[in-house]
């Protein structure tokens, strides 16, 4: 009967076990379910990785460059382990780091000024909208002249090439984001009473965002390129970089550390680009355009 104290008491333990299954059984499953798009997200790329190894060995084997120009994974791998290992590759990689996060750190902040002005006034945009776009074509080693020329052999002249090779993408990226706010938004900013800087710290930069975090992993491979470009032609003092090494391998026909690098060099790139990609996800997923 319903009124059954038994019956009662047989209910409130169904509860409980379904709560406890809803809350502490459901942590595995959950578990499982995280380690499973982790694993989806990964095991194409370690195939990806395998693949390219393989490929490489093969190569190796047909004999098509001698061997002290083109050595294996069998040996180039131990090598890589070996510099990892040593402090000098992590004086190289924070050098080389640190010129790469300040760079970018400067060419976001010409980017985003740029942008920001040129969608903010037409007559800007028709005067260099172009030549933004010119700008990003550019091959940033044609730059290196111009930056040693005006700054000699020095830190600024990297900074400066850097600069040049990131920021139109930047701008680029933000200017069109800009373009593609939704008119609904903006009128709703409007009669909110938006206006000035509000209207875009609050409305229209938030709503850029997935396009000018595009142009923003553009931006940064631009000055990842310039930067090991710069690397390569301007040593300062003899100071120790990834460029530099790459260089001194190349000097000593050394190429089995300098594949090592062109390894750490790629390595680093690719792990930026998961970072950019794992925002950009979460960007889309905030704004509604992909599944949960």
């Amino acid at each position: 009967m319903p009124g059954d104290p038994s019956v009662r008491d047989r209910h409130l333990r169904g509860l409980d076990a379904l709560e406890t299954v809803a809350s502490g059984g459901a942590g595995r499953p959950g578990t499982r379910r995280a380690a499973a798009r982790v694993w989806a997200a990964t095991w194409p790329k370690l195939a990806a990785v395998v693949l390219v190894v393989v490929a490489w060995q093969v190569v190796v084997w047909s004999g098509w460059r001698p061997v002290y120009v083109l050595p294996g994974p069998d040996q180039v791998l131990p090598r890589l382990f070996t510099e990892l290992s040593s402090g000098e590759f992590w004086g190289a990689l924070g050098v080389t780091m640190r010129r790469a996060l300040s760079g970018f750190a400067l060419a976001l902040v010409v980017g985003v000024s740029v942008g920001l002005a040129v969608s903010r006034f037409a007559p800007l945009r028709v005067a260099i909208g172009s030549l933004i776009t010119g700008l990003q074509t550019m091959p940033s080693i044609v730059w290196f002249p111009i930056a040693m020329l005006l700054y000699g052999i020095s830190e600024s002249a990297i900074m400066f090439v850097i600069v040049l090779g990131a920021a139109p993408s930047i701008a680029g990226g933000l200017t069109s984001g800009i373009d593609y706010v939704s008119p609904q938004l903006l009128r709703a900013g409007r009669a909110m009473g938006l206006r000035g800087v509000q209207r875009y710290t609050l409305l229209i930069v938030p709503a850029a965002l997935p396009m000018f975090v595009t142009g923003l992993k553009q931006g940064w491979a631009f000055a990842w390129r310039s930067l090991m470009a710069g690397e390569l032609l301007v040593v300062i003092d003899q100071q120790h970089s990834l460029g530099w090494a790459l260089s001194q391998a190349r000097q000593f026909n050394d190429a089995e550390g300098l594949l090592a690098y062109v390894i750490v060099v790629l390595c680093v790139g690719v792990l930026i680009d998961v970072f950019f990609e794992r925002a950009d996800r979460t960007i889309r997923h905030r704004w509604g355009v992909t599944a949960s």
